[in-house]
């Protein structure tokens, strides 16, 4: 059902990188000197990248550019490990933030979701189902949550403004399918341009076998 790629290594990680920067450009991604990533763009995903664990100085600069870094900064990777990277605040401010998506058992026939908040303008939020019922609690921005199990279904959720019931943003339609890991990231700002919103990708522990 997958791909070959991604059985198990020793001493390797799976590292994606995920912009979510509003206001930054594409950028180019360079690890200890080398290009890992070019012209990622805002909202965008790189795929996993089967990588050798270790430190790692981690440069990024405007698409194209080599000089004048945005960010210049280390991050260790640790072996049989797989991580989303995530660029995230305004430009003035731009950090990479490593979240790592855990192996974790999983109960056959339920779908695992978690929410990480990378919008740097909006409040702490609690991420609700329309009738109120709270899945996620007092989140502020650059967290994220630990998975919860809920079964298998298409799903209209809302960010509020936490412990009210002041709506920030409702999302419908989303459709998670049994025996996958989700994260639901939300990025963009609060009443500006670009807007809030929410991307879900499927996340790799779905199915990267360590």
């Amino acid at each position: 059902m997958f791909s070959p790629l991604f059985f198990r290594t020793p001493m390797t990680a799976f590292v994606r990188v995920f912009h979510a920067s509003p206001d930054a450009p594409p950028v180019d991604i360079y690890a200890n000197g080398k290009i890992l990533v070019k012209n990622l763009k805002y909202k965008y995903f790189t795929e996993y990248l089967k990588i050798p664990a270790g430190n790692y100085n981690i440069k990024v600069f405007p698409a194209g550019k080599t000089t004048n870094p945005v960010i210049d900064t280390y991050l260790s990777i640790k072996p049989e490990t797989i991580y989303t990277v995530a660029a995230t605040g305004m430009l003035k401010d731009i950090k990479l933030l490593p979240f790592i998506d855990p192996i974790l058992p999983m109960e056959d026939g339920k779908t695992y979701v978690r929410f990480g908040h990378l919008s740097p303008n909006t409040p702490r939020v609690d991420i609700t189902l329309p009738d109120g019922t709270i899945l996620f609690d007092d989140v502020g921005f650059e967290e994220i949550t630990d998975y919860i199990p809920v079964a298998p279904k298409t799903y209209t959720i809302q960010a509020r403004e936490a412990g009210t019931s002041n709506i920030a943003l409702t999302i419908p339609n989303i459709k998670l399918k049994p025996n996958r890991f989700y994260t639901i990231y939300a990025v963009g700002l609060l009443g500006k341009k670009p807007p809030l919103q929410v991307l879900i990708p499927l996340d790799g522990n779905s199915y990267i076998d360590f």
